[in-house]
This record gives C-alpha cells, sequence and structure tokens, in this order.
C-alpha cells in the first residue's frame, strides 16, 4: 500500500475527529483494518482521537486495548478524554496502568490526571500526584501548576492552591482565573480583588471566566465602586454581550444596592436567557420591589422562557418580603401544575416565610408539620422572628426548642426568645434565657459593617476604636443622635441583653457598627450620594429606627444590607414596612 493512501486516509480521520464525524470514522476504521493498518501505532492514534471526540469512549478504548504498541500520544489522548467527558476513575485507573507499564509520561499526562481528580473530590489522590509532579520535576510547568491550583481550590484548599500558584514560574490566563475563581469559591472575596488588581497591574489578559467570577467577589462585600470598575473594563474589552458576565453584572448591582443600574444593565442585554431573568427577578426580590419582580415572571415567559426552581424561589422571595400570602400561593401550585417542577425546601421556606409575616403563624407551623423535607435551622429562625412580631408564644417556645438542638451555639436565638418573653411579660423566663447565655459558652457573633469611600472598604466593629478619623466618626454620632431625638427617636434597651445598667445599655446600642458607619459616611460622602452599609448580622431594632429618623433628619437615602434582606430608608420609612 502507498504511502500516498495511507496519508489521504489519516487526513480524512482527522476531519473526522475535528467534525465529530464518527459514521465516517467507523467507515475510515473499516477500511484501515481492511488494509492492515489495525497495528500501525500512528492509524490507531488518529482513531482513538476520532472516537473520543465523538464521544464514544468505549470503541476509543477497544482500539487502544487492542494496540500491540502505544505511544505517549495513545495514553494522553484515552486519559485526557476520560478527564474531560467526567470519566474520573477511569482516567485514574488507566494512569496507574500506564505507571505499572513503566511507560513514559508528560506535563499532560498528569494535569489531565489531576484535573480528573477534581469531579471526583479525590484530595488525597491530588496530593499524591502533587508528589509524583514534584519528584518528575514536572510541578513548575503552566498545565500542571494551573491544574493543581484548580483541584486544591475546588476541594477548599485555597492554603495549598495559593502555595501552588506564588511557586509558579509561568502563569496563563487559565492560571490567573481558577485561582481568582478560587477564592470567590471560597468566600474570600477581598484576596480576589486584591489578586484581580495584581493581575491589572501585570497586563494579564482578562477572559470571561476572570470577568464574571470577580463581579462576582464584587457582590461578595458590596464593593459597587470596585465593581464599576470592573464593569468598565467588561464594556472596553468587548464582554458585556456575554450572558454569564452580564447576569453577574446584573447580581453584583442589585447586591451592591443599586437595583436601578441592576436593571438598566438587564436592559441591554439583547440575547436574555432564564440565568439573566433570574438575576433580575431576585435583584428585585432582594429590594422588595415584589411588583416589579411579578411583572418580570410574567414578561420572561411571554418571551417563550420557562421558569425553573431558581425563578420560583426569587418570586416566592418577593412575595414573602411584602407579605402577599394569596400571590405566593398561587405560585406556588403554578409551579407544580403548569411547570412540573418539585418544591424544594428552599420554596418551602419562602412559603413558611410569608405565611409567617402575615401573621398566619398556625397555618406556616402546620406546612412545616406537612412538608416532605426535615425543616432546616433557617425556617425554624424565620418561624421564630414571626412570633416574635406577632406575640406567638406557643409556637414561638417550639421554634426556639428545635434550633437550641440545631445551633446550640447560636446565641441569636436565645436573644430573640428572650425579647418574646419580655413582650409577653414572662420575666421568670427572660432571667432564666439571660442567665443561661451568660452561663455558658454560646456564640455572639460581633456585629461588624462596613462602606466604600473612595475605592476602599471601611469597616467597623461595634465599639470601634482603630479607625483613623474615629474622634470625628463618633463627634458625628453624638450630634446625629440629639438631631433624631427631636424627631422622637427613643432608645429601644431591650434590644441590648447585656447584664448592665440602663445608662450602659444605652452607650452599648448607640455606638452598634451600622450606626458608626452611617456617620463616617456623613463625613465622607457627598450630599447627594446614597449611603449604603453592609452588615454580617440582622440589624437591631434600635438601629433600624435610629435609621429611619436619620434618614429625616439628614434628607438622604440610607440603604442597609444586612444577613436578611435590604433596607432603604426614606424620608423617615423604610423599604421592609418594618419587618424584617
Amino acid at each position: 500500500m502507498s504511502n500516498t493512501w495511507v496519508s489521504y486516509l489519516h487526513a480524512v480521520l482527522q476531519l473526522c475527529a475535528r467534525n465529530k464525524a464518527s459514521i465516517q470514522g467507523k467507515a475510515c476504521h473499516a477500511r484501515a483494518i481492511r488494509f492492515g493498518l489495525q497495528e500501525d501505532t500512528t492509524t490507531s492514534n488518529i482513531l482513538i482521537n476520532v472516537y473520543c471526540k465523538s464521544g464514544l469512549l468505549s470503541s476509543a478504548r477497544k482500539v487502544f486495548d487492542g494496540m500491540p504498541a502505544r505511544s505517549l500520544v495513545s495514553w494522553n489522548t484515552l486519559i485526557g478524554s476520560y478527564a474531560q467527558n467526567g470519566e474520573a476513575h477511569e482516567a485514574l485507573s488507566l494512569f496507574k496502568l500506564m505507571q505499572r507499564n513503566g511507560s513514559s509520561f508528560s506535563e499532560f499526562t498528569i494535569s489531565s490526571v489531576v484535573c480528573a481528580s477534581v469531579a471526583i473530590c479525590a484530595v488525597f489522590v491530588c496530593k499524591q500526584l502533587h508528589g509524583f509532579a514534584i519528584k518528575a520535576a514536572v510541578d513548575s510547568n503552566v498545565f500542571v501548576g494551573t491544574a493543581l491550583a484548580d483541584v486544591y481550590a475546588k476541594s477548599g484548599l485555597i492554603k495549598e492552591a495559593s502555595r501552588v500558584f506564588e511557586s509558579m514560574q509561568e502563569r496563563s490566563v487559565v492560571t490567573w482565573s481558577c485561582m481568582v475563581v478560587g477564592y470567590v469559591q471560597n468566600e474570600l472575596f477581598e484576596e480576589a480583588l486584591l489578586l484581580f488588581h495584581r493581575a491589572q497591574k501585570m497586563e494579564v489578559e482578562h477572559d470571561h471566566f476572570i470577568l464574571s467570577s470577580i463581579i462576582c467577589g464584587c457582590a461578595g462585600v458590596a464593593a459597587l465602586i470596585e465593581g464599576k470598575q470592573v464593569h468598565a473594563i467588561i464594556s472596553k474589552t468587548g464582554f458585556c454581550s456575554n450572558i454569564f458576565v452580564a447576569s453577574s453584572l446584573i447580581d453584583m448591582y442589585a447586591k451592591c444596592g443599586s437595583v436601578e443600574e441592576a436593571y438598566t444593565v438587564f436592559t441591554n442585554v439583547e440575547d436574555k436567557n432564564v440565568v439573566s431573568w433570574n438575576a433580575m427577578i431576585s435583584g428585585f426580590a432582594k429590594h422588595a420591589r415584589a411588583l416589579e419582580a411579578m411583572i418580570s415572571f410574567e414578561k420572561m415567559q411571554q418571551m417563550g422562557l420557562y421558569p425553573n426552581e431558581v425563578t420560583y424561589i426569587s418570586v416566592l422571595s418577593a412575595c414573602s418580603h411584602m407579605g402577599l400570602v394569596d400571590e405566593a400561593k398561587s405560585y406556588f401550585d403554578l409551579m407544580i401544575t403548569k411547570h412540573n417542577i418539585s418544591p424544594n425546601v428552599i420554596h418551602y421556606s419562602c412559603m413558611v416565610d410569608t405565611l409567617g409575616r402575615a401573621g398566619m403563624i398556625s397555618e406556616a407551623y402546620d406546612l412545616i408539620q406537612r412538608m416532605p423535607f426535615v425543616a432546616t435551622a433557617s425556617m425554624w429562625g424565620s418561624l421564630l422572628a414571626c412570633c416574635r412580631f406577632h406575640g406567638n408564644l406557643e409556637i414561638a417556645e417550639i421554634a426556639a426548642k428545635h434550633l437550641f438542638e440545631m445551633e446550640p451555639d447560636n446565641a441569636g436565638n436565645y436573644i430573640l426568645l428572650s425579647n418574646i418573653y419580655a413582650a409577653n411579660k414572662k420575666w421568670e423566663e427572660v432571667v432564666r434565657a439571660r442567665k443561661f447565655l451568660k452561663e455558658n459558652v454560646v456564640k455572639n457573633e460581633k456585629g461588624k459593617s462596613w462602606i466604600a469611600v473612595k475605592d476602599k472598604v471601611h469597616k467597623f466593629m461595634v465599639g470601634e476604636i482603630n479607625h483613623p478619623r474615629i474622634a470625628e466618626i463618633y463627634s458625628k454620632l453624638d450630634s446625629l443622635v440629639e438631631e433624631v431625638k427631636i424627631l422622637g427617636y427613643k432608645v429601644e434597651t431591650e434590644h441590648e441583653l447585656h447584664d448592665v445598667e440602663e445608662s450602659r445599655k444605652q452607650e452599648l446600642l448607640k455606638h452598634h457598627s451600622e450606626k458608626l458607619a452611617l456617620s463616617f459616611g456623613l463625613l465622607s460622602l457627598p450630599a447627594s450620594a446614597p449611603i449604603r452599609i453592609m452588615k454580617n448580622l440582622r440589624i437591631c431594632g434600635d438601629c433600624h429606627s435610629f435609621m429611619k429618623h436619620a434618614s429625616s433628619s439628614t434628607q438622604r437615602e440610607i440603604i442597609v444590607r444586612d444577613i436578611n434582606r435590604f433596607h432603604h430608608f426614606r424620608k423617615g420609612r423604610c423599604s421592609c414596612c418594618d419587618f424584617w
């Protein structure tokens, strides 16, 4: 047989691989067998590639197993294809066989097997491969290093990922993306932002993975200024049309308290998909814009898109924030009957919250009893908060009992129950709850708030003393307190459960972190700019009342994002209608 004919067959097979033409590839395979080429290593390698590209891994393996002699290309092609197609165990098994046979390997082999270990969360295997790579002196290779950093980050071992990243002499765009994504996935948002700034200084090329991830990082710390800067980079690099980047931008603006800018991005997206609609509906829900969320829900379907379980979580959440019981029940039924979606525990949680907020405590409790899931701590917590607002002591005690079992170290549950007892004048129970808190090591997470001013995020703890302008901040807060008192503000000391004198309670409440952040915002931001404050805990009743009065006194819009929701304070009112 002439070399020309063999070259022609190889060219046709490579074309089949590029076009994933499995039928034509099989025809060529039959022709190769007819002319006795089944034992030719090059021909077999090309056939393996054809079957792998076509997704026919079992056929590729038959060719591989029938080879009398295999080259590095043979091993790498099949191992890489197993890894890329989610056949992690097969990839690892084949690599072990490769080692037993004494076959040579390359950096591509190691990076493929490391990637396979990600899929099955085989951290121990990854560490073994890391050691193997070091021993073989290929750990500095960009593909191997990137794969190792990726698997460590995805496994939650972010320190190991960072160590690998920093040891690499050469890094690709994918390397930087993997590390930024890793920080974001592990909720180390500030570290992600710092690494992104470092990448910018080194003029690393941006791809849509790193941009969408860093936008998520901005959303995580509510860094609106940083988010706008990244938005400008996205516009400059032409990634605005990427649906995933656009959806991340919508989510970022919503989480940073600027739902209007989120909507602007949304309206500029030409080919909206379910992800972009979900991001916008979720944004409306977070800001208690129930009407807009429901209208968007209808428009989405008019555009020919079907809502999924995430869409229903958002629209039910919108209903819960506003206590729209009939609408929530309608959506819950629609989800099951029209769109054939089985409600998950989050959907039930939204329904419990909606019923509880509307004062239908018994119905909410009945739903928890009837649902096909074990109630979560957040569900019982929502019911307990509703009991506080509506004064239902009986069910409050039931909810609290479950919470004490599920979260024995959460002081907030004990504080909430104590407040309910106090509201019902059950003073003995109040004393008992406070005594328990005092005598037991119960975690009471410290309140922390942060505010962004001129490209910098300023953090405040309760009773902050370390901020460089702290003297000015306390002076501003003192004058602000006097102003809001004129408007009717009274310190609500029932929200401070420390066993101290009344005057000391007032002092402790006065120095809550969000009040310090507000004072700093008033000192630092232009008079026309809204003041955006983020808080790691639920805003207490006293601070909520203070913010309402402060919005009137200062004629400023104050936006506070606590652990539960956004609060938009304008002219003495809050968007939550005093239920949160």
